[in-house]
């Protein structure tokens, strides 16, 4: 055990917490995994932690055990306070808990930066936050890393490469201004109740500044609108962006008949440069 409290599923049972599935909940009971993903967020001793979603604690228990300064618990369902309450009585004044949905929580009152974020997300919300996470309007981040749990499938797309079939805007979106990596891989039975699929954690470490200079508003104009039609060659896919698309692409050093999972994030920035300019 990782500390003196109970084993998860006796919290469960004790608070009546069965995972609701149109909450998207998925719990992880083995405390020594959420040990384990907390130890792969690095070293939290003078680190602020952002939690979503902790459900009965399993990571937050993990986050706290390896020294995390202060965690910030957003949870949505109230059902689960009661649990996060003892913890917080555990650690005294190291954890700090928020009922509320983390798309409207504004974090940024209650942590000290460069702050951290670790979470076994709601698979209902995952990507969109992890979207806005990489889209602050200023970079470097208030985050320095972040290290989440994804359906595998998710976390293919956030790491894939130019030419694979899991290669599209998430990739290009998390590999411009992070470096991402899959640094856990977790069967369904891991989890109660078990998922169709199978998960992964992603550890994502902001960079100082993107790898290639771009605007941000057009890389991601561009690049949505290129996978938005990704069986199509580029010169047609966007033609809504500019009227002189062949040109910038020839420009960038694309070939206009390429699709867009055969370009790489360089050649992306180079032409949201070129349409720029």
């Amino acid at each position: 055990m990782i500390d003196d409290l109970p084993p998860l599923r006796e919290v469960i049972e004790t608070h009546g917490i069965a995972a609701k599935k149109a909450l998207g909940q998925n719990f992880l009971l083995d405390l020594n995994l959420t040990a384990k993903i907390a130890r792969l967020a690095g070293d939290l001793t003078e680190t602020d932690v952002l939690e979503i979603g902790p459900g009965p604690g399993g990571l937050t228990r993990g986050l706290l055990a390896e020294n995390a300064r202060r965690v910030l618990a957003i949870e949505k369902d109230p059902r689960c306070l009661p649990a996060l309450e003892q913890i917080a009585s555990r650690y005294p004044n190291r954890l700090a808990i928020i009922n509320g949905d983390a798309l409207e929580v504004d974090v940024s009152a209650h942590l000290t930066p460069p702050y951290k974020i670790a979470a076994n997300l709601p698979y209902n919300v995952g990507t969109e936050l992890l979207v806005r996470w990489l889209t602050p309007a200023v970079w470097p981040p208030q985050w320095s890393s972040l290290t989440l749990m994804f359906q595998r499938e998710v976390a293919q797309r956030i790491t894939a490469a130019p030419g694979s079939k899991a290669y599209g805007r998430l990739a290009l979106l998390a590999q411009w201004r992070s470096e991402p990596r899959i640094v856990l891989d977790l069967p369904p039975e891991a989890f109660s109740p078990a998922p169709k699929v199978s998960s992964a954690v992603v550890h994502l470490k902001a960079l100082p500044a993107p790898r290639f200079p771009a605007d941000p508003g057009t890389l991601n104009r561009v690049v949505a609108a290129a996978f938005n039609q990704r069986r199509k060659m580029l010169r047609s896919a966007l033609k809504s962006v500019s009227p002189m698309i062949e040109d910038h692409l020839i420009a960038a050093g694309i070939k206009p008949t390429e699709r867009a999972e055969q370009v790489g994030l360089e050649a992306f920035c180079a032409l949201a440069r070129s349409l720029d300019s």
